[in-house]
């Protein structure tokens, strides 16, 4: 395992157990960034990065029983909090990384990423590989339920002009990895960009 990898796993694994306690009133900017994806019943949708699988309901309710919902995540404490919390009833988890996913070329309609950008090691590529599992004209959607400025002060910082989810830089960004964004809101209470999967 490389140390990115390491560090994700070690960073997530020492808050998995109070992870879902410590931000309660998530669930519905979840449901509401879901329902912005436009997923429709039986798609197949990947949430990557999954931890302890919050997306995974409306994921479901979105693609319904006849769709594919898979969460996948690097950290095994935050997918047995997933389970824990019943939510592999919603989609199938997968320990895997998002770097390098088990799965076919072009054979998911969709991912969510939520809080996953800022955890990429190598973002290029990693958003490259979740362009390859996806069909041309698929979707993306990188998610988080509070803004950039409002998450740089819970971590008592200042919000830079480098930030890789700034808007001139996710956008190059996601263009030179296989997307092309389509949707851009960085508001205090949510953080929400789309993308599609560009023809090859």
């Amino acid at each position: 395992m490389s140390d990115d990898q390491t560090r994700v796993q070690e960073f997530f694994t020492t808050r998995a157990a109070d992870w879902d306690s410590r931000f309660p009133d998530d669930g519905p900017a979840y449901a509401a960034a879901v329902a912005e994806l436009g997923l429709r019943p039986g798609d197949r949708v990947l949430d990557a990065g999954c931890g302890t699988g919050r997306a995974l309901p409306p994921l479901r309710d979105a693609v319904g029983p006849s769709g594919v919902v898979l969460g996948a995540d690097l950290t095994p404490a935050m997918l047995h909090e997933a389970v824990r919390a019943g939510r592999d009833r919603d989609g199938a988890l997968l320990l895997a990384d998002v770097a390098a996913l088990p799965l076919r070329s072009g054979s998911l309609d969709a991912v969510f990423g939520a809080g996953l950008v800022s955890h990429l090691p190598d973002p290029a590529a990693n958003l490259g590989e979740l362009a390859r599992v996806v069909r041309p004209g698929g979707l993306l959607a990188l998610f988080h339920p509070i803004g950039r400025a409002r998450l740089a002060a819970r971590h008592g910082r200042a919000l830079t002009p480098d930030d890789l989810r700034a808007e001139p830089h996710l956008r190059p960004l996601l263009a030179g990895s296989g997307w092309r964004l389509t949707s851009y809101v960085d508001e205090d209470d949510r953080f929400l960009a789309l993308a599609v999967r560009a023809d090859t």
